[in-house]
């Protein structure tokens, strides 16, 4: 691929000057002012210590803010919707971030994703306005999670998914699912809290358990979530499924709102956060 220079007057990427007046038709002056961008991201998790900024680990947030730097010859921090555990993964995962450059949407993506690793892909690039916030105006967060339902393992899904080979009880698991439905405290389903949590009161709008051939797919839609709600939920429900633990024991886990209680958690490989969700489109949000 072509590379990129950087200096202290303008950029270059895929041949064109970028920040200069002469750049070319995708380029413009740059201003004084800043933009906020927004930024859909897929990413594999498998070889990463979670999303959030780390000292001398890798993260998804290290690898794009240092992609951004190459890009812009700017150093810029993001902000993400939801801080994804090490390990998982992430089909629509959102992040903003303020830049003084003026790369157009196509070519924020083109030139993100030429410096980016193979794992992290940026998919959409939308302005927005300065005071959208991408973490407190989310309505609500979509996370998938993906169990293999099968005797033998799978050359395919190893490494992104769960592998049960007991026979699960799709109805009795669904029935359970039901419980979540509301406003709830979930305390039994965190690992734990750290400082920043204050409430462990979360609302769910949908959880339930389908099956297609051998996977068996775990998808919740809340508000928001405890740090590794999803994982110590589809644990307690594998249990259920198997017959492991009654829809009473399951329950009573609920109730008792004690931090942990419902673990052990599902391994990370194979949960997904596919979406994150917002009153208006990102490119409403650019008035």
């Amino acid at each position: 691929m072509t590379s990129m220079a950087v200096d202290t007057g303008t950029a270059e990427f895929m041949g064109k000057k970028i920040g200069s007046p002469s750049g070319g038709p995708e380029s413009v002056s740059p201003m004084s002012t800043t933009t906020k961008m927004v930024l859909v991201i897929e990413y594999n998790g498998s070889h990463y210590c979670g999303f959030q900024l780390q000292v001398k680990l890798p993260t998804i947030q290290g690898e794009i803010e240092k992609a951004l730097k190459r890009l812009t010859g700017n150093r810029i921090r993001i902000l993400a919707a939801s801080r994804t555990d090490s390990g998982v993964h992430a089909w629509g995962q959102v992040v903003s971030f303020k830049t003084k450059s003026q790369l157009t949407s196509g070519t924020l993506i083109s030139g993100l994703n030429h410096y980016l690793p193979e794992d992290i892909a940026v998919k959409e690039a939308h302005k927005a306005n300065d005071s959208f916030n991408v973490r407190s105006h989310a309505v609500s967060r979509e996370y998938k999670y993906y169990i293999l339902n099968s005797p033998t393992r799978s050359a395919i899904w190893d490494g992104f998914c769960y592998p049960v080979t007991g026979e699960l009880d799709i109805e009795a698991m669904n029935q359970v699912c039901q419980a979540f439905i509301g406003e709830h405290d979930l305390a039994s389903f965190a690992s734990n809290l750290g400082v920043e949590i204050k409430c462990t009161r979360r609302r769910v709008h949908h959880a339930g358990v389908t099956r297609n051939g051998e996977m068996v797919i775990f998808s919740i839609t809340a508000n928001s979530f405890l740090p590794h709600q999803v994982r110590n939920t589809v644990g307690a429900l594998v249990r259920v499924g198997l017959g492991r633990m009654t829809p009473a024991e399951f329950y009573s886990i609920m109730e008792a709102r004690k931090i942990g209680l419902a673990g052990p958690a599902a391994p990370a490989c194979g949960l997904y956060l596919t979406k994150v969700n917002y009153k208006r489109p990102f490119e409403e949000e650019d008035k």
